[in-house]
């Protein structure tokens, strides 16, 4: 692995003009925790030793080179198994939209299916998908999709190296992907559900093949263990090391936080911090899963949602308190700040990858109804009325569009009435 990813340096080295040969980029998720870098690495090893074509194989890291830091688990298990950090490929060093001008960008996605709107422009590039999460792409001809809900997506990945190239598995990269699975299935602890018969079927395997792999509960507790210090880092820090975005009618954030739903709340600047962050990287909402573990490893989620809108609030906890696919089973608890509403999580196996699809498809609904604007007090723009919406109605030029914009335009006014 390490002469692979050296080898990805030269390359990218000794053909960086406009003239030169394509890249094919195996990309990981904006959120880049363990399994969206391993998979990357992994899937960029098995295409660059068995797919042929002109194009160098690279996988690359989906955030900033400075962000790896605050990934505490990635760095933990790059140097548990001999890899430099230096040698991997961030999203800052390479500019995949001048790649995709020039006609020298194929993209193969790995641990999510869908492109974030900031980079709907590269979707022309995309050529494969290797993913675990719900199914949201298209099917094509021309871009091959795996998507199976499994535990991790590191299980795929060595599902496709062990049935098609098995001979490029050696311990270390076999460690990389069993510590990614372990990790990501909570130890593969039925209690916890997260794992499925084909995770553990897979692990299963790699142990078989390579015995001196580290015992599953030691690696466990020593991957949580770095996953969760978030010693000395500040609350924008803590945000950024495990979050995502969904875009639609607003901006929202949607971050993982390794502290119990008590130690946030402590806090004494809780809200100014909150209000900081949104404020300096453009979101309108923020909904936080604090995420702890019993002395059995069963998960407890935590729910806190924030925004200077009271009305931006109290829909979004009202749709995902009545959610039912899955129910989150939400109990509010009392909170003394202002513009956060706190629940505890009935459903503790619900993860943020099953509230991800809650936040899209409330998104989806007040893109299409407009349920935001219609639950606004003295809103200058009225609702459209229902009929407004069928072509060639006498209203359908009558009012002006309730576009995205208009709608963060109009939260922006109500932070400053709630302030």
């Amino acid at each position: 692995m390490e002469e692979f990813l050296r080898s990805c340096r030269r390359t990218l080295q000794e053909n960086s003009d406009q003239a030169g040969p394509g890249f094919h980029v195996v990309l990981g998720n904006e959120a880049c925790d363990v399994d969206s870098m391993v998979s990357a690495l992994a899937l960029a090893y098995f295409l660059f030793k068995t797919a042929g074509g002109d194009s160098a194989v690279l996988p690359m890291l989906n955030i900033r080179q400075s962000d790896l830091v605050l990934r505490s688990d990635n760095v933990f298990l790059l140097h548990q198994t001999g890899l430099s950090p230096d040698l991997l490929l961030f999203r800052d060093q390479l500019d995949l939209r001048a790649l995709h001008t020039a006609g020298r960008l194929q993209l193969t996605l790995v641990d999510h299916n869908v492109l974030p709107s900031s980079d709907t422009d590269l979707e022309g590039a995309v050529v494969e998908v290797l993913d675990h999460h719900r199914p949201e792409r298209k099917p094509s001809p021309t871009c091959p999709v795996t998507v199976e809900m499994v535990g991790s997506c590191a299980t795929l990945v060595t599902e496709r190296i062990i049935q098609k190239a098995p001979q490029i598995l050696d311990q270390q990269l076999a460690h990389l992907l069993y510590a990614t699975v372990v990790l990501d299935c909570v130890n593969m602890a039925p209690a916890a559900g997260k794992v499925t018969p084909k995770d553990s079927q897979y692990v299963a395997a790699l142990e078989t093949r390579f015995p001196a792999l580290p015992p599953r509960g030691a690696l466990f507790q020593a991957l949580q263990k770095a996953k969760f210090d978030v010693s000395g880092l500040t609350m924008e820090q803590m945000l950024l090391k495990d979050m995502k975005a969904v875009s639609g009618s607003l901006n929202v954030a949607v971050p993982v936080i390794y502290l119990t739903l008590a130690e946030v709340l402590q806090r004494a600047e809780l809200e100014a911090e909150l209000s900081a962050f949104c404020q300096k990287s453009g979101f309108d909402l923020l909904l936080m899963m604090t995420i702890s573990f019993t002395e059995s490893e069963e998960p407890i989620r935590e729910l806190v949602v924030f925004s200077h809108s009271t009305t931006c609030r109290e829909q979004v906890s009202r749709y995902l308190e009545q959610a039912q696919s899955p129910a989150l089973s939400l109990r509010p608890i009392s909170c003394a700040q202002p513009h956060i509403s706190a629940f505890q999580q009935g459903n503790a196996l619900a993860s943020r990858k099953k509230l991800l699809p809650l936040v899209k498809d409330f998104l989806g609904e007040c893109d299409g109804d407009g349920c935001l604007g219609d639950a606004e007090e003295g809103s200058a723009v009225p609702p459209t009325p229902t009929n407004s919406l069928v072509d060639g109605c006498p209203l359908d030029e009558g009012l002006p569009p309730i576009t995205a914009e208009v709608l963060r335009d109009k939260f922006r006014q109500m932070e400053s009435a709630d302030l």
